[in-house]
């Protein structure tokens, strides 16, 4: 290991979890939106032609301004502004819980869950950091994963309301770990964002996550990471027991 680690945050997106699809699974998810609305509309085309287009525009000022909106802003001013306001705020969790749903059902990538609890033998202090809307969601999988007493600190942009590469996020989990930045190291997927702000941050290391099949990235000087990696597990040959 060429810089000496002993904390080291993951993204969840196409990092530590993966989408799975399933379409009897995301119409499902569709169908839960529309309910939950009370719309009669048919749940494929209103998520289509309704949920989808809103979202590319919340997207669009959450990236702008490396921010999240709370799930009740999010569904009363950008995904469901039309319909009443109460219905809306009540289901807005639900709801949110169902559209992360529509993509596809999340899973650990191969191998992941094995080399979290082997980091975490070897005396490494983990973390996870990363962006997603609605606050139940994690909760729930790190409790049916049985993964909760492995991370010392989760933060969420959905959580926190800010999103990365705003340094924030990562200075959030610094803090709670109670980490050196020069001594954690950052794993990640999207290098504009997860790589660039853990520099920013001033983490002291950064890996890039490359899962074959997956669209190259172009790399430039901000957001090289230190290492690729194309399997979770690889991370095992990186960080070896901390003595």
């Amino acid at each position: 290991m060429e810089k000496q680690i002993d904390t080291i945050f993951v993204d969840l997106g196409d990092t530590f979890r993966v989408i799975r699809k399933d379409e009897a699974y995301q119409r499902a998810a569709k169908e839960t939106i529309t309910r939950l609305l009370g719309t009669k509309e048919d749940p494929i085309a209103f998520y289509k032609n309704v949920i989808e287009p809103r979202y590319d525009r919340y997207r669009e000022w959450a990236l702008t301004f490396y921010c999240e909106a709370p799930v009740k802003e999010l569904w009363t001013r950008w995904l469901a502004y039309d319909f009443p306001r109460e219905r809306v705020e009540a289901a807005a969790d639900e709801m949110t819980y169902a559209y992360r749903r529509t993509k596809g059902e999340r899973v650990v990538t191969e191998g992941g869950i094995d080399t979290i609890k082997e980091l975490y033998a070897r005396g490494y202090t983990l973390g996870i950091v990363s962006d997603l809307v609605g606050t139940e969601e994690v909760d729930e999988w790190l409790d049916q994963d049985g993964l909760r007493p492995y991370f010392k600190t989760v933060q969420q942009s959905s959580t926190c309301l800010i999103r990365k590469p705003h340094p924030a996020i990562y200075y959030y989990a610094l803090e709670e770990c109670g980490a050196d930045p020069h001594r954690t190291c950052y794993v990640g997927d999207n290098l504009a964002r997860d790589i660039v702000g853990a520099k920013a941050a001033g983490l002291g290391m950064t890996i890039g996550v490359q899962y074959p099949g997956r669209k190259p990235q172009e790399i430039t000087d901000e957001n090289r990471p230190d290492r690729f990696i194309s399997h979770f597990t690889q991370l095992l040959d990186i960080f070896p027991p901390i003595e």
